[in-house]
C-alpha cells in the first residue's frame, strides 16, 4: 500500500508552501490563528491524512468523492457538524497554501454538506451562564487567607466583569494593567478576533461590596506576585508557593468548573457577561465595546436567555 502522505499546512510544494527565509515568515504569519485552532487544524489534517491513506485516496489534492467519504465517516461516527466543519477548513488551508483547488469549494459538496447539517443539526452545545446572584454567593465563599483564594477569585471576578476568553486572561501581564481612580484599564495583546494585534482596552470598574470588587480582588493577588511584570495568573506548586509559570488555558477551565460545576466551562465566564448585561439594560454596543465582538449577531449567540418560563414575553400581555 501507498505510504501515506502526512499532511501540514506547511508541507513542502507549489503555491506559498515553498517560500524560505524572509518570506517564509511572513506565509506563517498569514497562516497563523488561534493557538487553540491551529492545534485542532493539525490534528484534523493527520486524521484525514491516515484516512485517505486507508481508503486509497490522495490527499493533496484531493478529491470531492474523499471529501465526501471522509465526513460521511465523521458524521456516522456522531462528529458534531461544527467538528465537521473545522476539519474542511482545515483541508481548504492546506489546498491554499499548496496553490492547489480544495474540493471544499465544490458545489456538489456544499449541497452535500447542506444535506449533512439538514440530517444531524448545526445546534451546538454551548457554555451554560449563571446569574450574579450565583458568582457572588461563589465568591464570598472563598477562603482569601490562602494564596489559591486570592488568585482564584481574581480570575473569576476578572473573567467575567471583563468578558475575557480563557486564552486573554492567561495572556495578561502585570504590565497591560493601569490601575485609575475610576476603573481598571487592560491593554488586549492578539486574540482569536484580533489576529493583527490592533490596539485594544477593557475597562473594569470597582464593586461597591470589597468581597465581590475584581479591582480590589486583583490588587490583592497582585501583592502577593511582589512584581511589575511579567504573567499576571500563574501555577502555583504545593504549599501554595507562587511560580513563574504562567497559567494555561486548561487550567482556567477546571478552576471554573471545580467552583461552579462540570457543566460549566470558562466560557461560561464571558456567556455569563453578556446575559447579566443584557437583563440589566446594556444595549450590543455597550456589550460589543466589552467582549470585542464584531456584530450583533454574535451578541445574540452569547446570550443565554433560554428558560422558557424564566424569559418570556408571553407573561407581558397582561391577561
Amino acid at each position: 500500500m501507498k505510504k501515506p502522505d502526512t499532511v501540514t499546512l506547511h508541507s513542502v510544494g507549489h503555491g506559498l508552501a515553498h517560500h524560505t527565509g524572509a518570506a517564509a515568515r511572513y506565509v506563517e504569519a498569514g497562516l497563523s490563528g488561534a493557538a487553540n485552532t491551529a492545534r485542532a487544524y493539525a490534528a484534523d489534517l493527520r486524521r484525514f491524512g491516515a484516512w485517505c491513506a486507508d481508503q486509497g485516496f490522495e490527499v493533496l489534492p484531493a478529491s470531492v468523492d474523499a471529501l465526501v467519504g471522509f465526513v460521511t465517516h465523521l458524521a456516522e461516527a456522531g462528529k458534531k457538524v461544527a467538528t465537521i466543519e473545522r476539519h474542511y477548513a482545515a483541508i481548504s488551508k492546506a489546498h491554499a497554501v499548496r496553490g492547489v483547488t480544495s474540493p471544499t469549494d465544490d458545489k456538489q459538496f456544499k449541497i452535500f454538506m447542506d444535506g449533512v447539517r439538514r440530517v444531524h443539526g448545526v445546534r451546538q452545545k454551548q457554555a451554560p451562564a449563571f446569574s450574579l446572584a450565583q458568582l457572588k454567593r461563589l465568591v464570598r465563599g472563598l477562603d482569601t487567607k490562602t494564596v489559591a483564594g486570592l488568585r482564584d477569585r481574581a480570575i473569576l471576578l476578572l473573567g467575567f466583569t471583563g468578558a475575557f476568553r480563557r486564552s486573554e486572561l492567561t495572556a495578561l501581564n502585570v504590565q497591560d494593567l493601569r490601575f485609575t481612580e475610576d476603573c481598571l484599564i487592560v491593554s488586549l495583546g492578539k486574540s482569536k478576533t484580533n489576529q493583527l494585534g490592533y490596539y485594544e482596552e477593557k475597562a473594569i470598574f470597582y464593586s461597591p461590596e470589597p468581597a465581590v470588587c475584581p479591582i480590589r480582588s486583583l490588587r490583592a493577588w497582585l501583592e502577593q506576585l511582589e512584581r511589575a511584570e511579567g504573567p499576571v495568573f500563574v501555577m502555583l506548586r504545593k504549599g501554595s508557593r507562587i511560580t513563574g509559570n504562567r497559567l494555561s488555558d486548561q487550567s482556567v477551565n477546571i478552576l471554573v468548573q471545580r467552583y461552579l460545576g462540570p457543566g460549566y466551562t470558562a466560557h461560561s465566564l464571558r456567556a455569563s457577561f453578556v446575559t447579566v448585561a443584557k437583563l440589566n439594560g446594556a444595549d450590543d454596543s455597550e456589550i460589543m465595546n466589552q467582549t470585542k465582538h464584531k456584530t450583533s449577531e454574535m451578541i445574540r449567540r452569547y446570550t443565554r436567555l433560554d428558560n422558557v418560563q424564566q424569559h418570556n414575553a408571553a407573561q407581558k400581555l397582561g391577561l
